[in-house]
């Protein structure tokens, strides 16, 4: 029944597939600050590109620094 559907009062369960939303959301971050910064067209697209690559990198990096810290410093801070 997807005429009863209400986006944003009964989202879609697509908790499991995150991370299939990662690349096209920071394409649009990354392409709609740098029309607002860029000086030419031609700049615009390089550094859209290459901020896209920015946020993916630093999205895995900290992925990776909480998984470490809640798996290796967290049971030295506080034992059980």
């Amino acid at each position: 029944m997807i005429a009863a559907w209400r986006p944003f009062l009964d989202p879609m369960n697509l908790h499991a597939y995150w991370w299939a939303f990662l690349f096209p959301l920071s394409l649009g971050v990354a392409a709609v600050y740098k029309a607002v910064r860029s000086p030419t067209p031609a700049a615009w697209v390089r550094e859209a590109a290459f901020m896209t690559v920015q946020i993916i990198a630093a999205m895995i990096m900290l992925g990776a620094a909480a998984f470490c810290f809640l798996e290796y410093v967290l049971p030295l801070i506080a034992p059980r």
